[in-house]
């Protein structure tokens, strides 16, 4: 099974739309989001992406990627899990400073 990842049923956030995208089985290397059609198998919805490495990623057999938020077939992509924890945070501090400045 060349080019797919299988997971069990996880939820993760796209990068682009930052909406929750449910995973069942299986990531292929032209996986799109549901929400916002973006290609899904990209760098930076990976849980191995990571800025502050060469090459942005911690998995050092991967092999270099010019385009981050751009679909490629990188054999070691796993689908980011912080990206919705990340997502909940906003939102948390969102709801809380429409809360504070809310009009009466």
């Amino acid at each position: 099974y060349r080019g797919i990842v299988f997971v069990r049923h996880i939820l993760v956030a796209c990068y682009f739309c930052r909406k929750e995208v449910p995973l069942d089985g299986k990531v292929s290397f032209r996986e799109l989001c549901p929400h916002c059609g973006m290609d899904f198998h990209v760098c930076r919805n990976c849980g191995h992406y990571d800025p502050g490495r060469s090459n942005h990623c911690r998995e050092p057999m991967a092999e270099k990627v010019r385009d981050d938020e751009a679909r490629n077939t990188c054999e070691f992509f796993v689908p980011g899990f912080s990206a919705v924890e990340s997502n909940d945070a906003a939102a948390k501090a969102r709801n809380a400073l429409e809360e504070l400045f809310k009009k009466k």
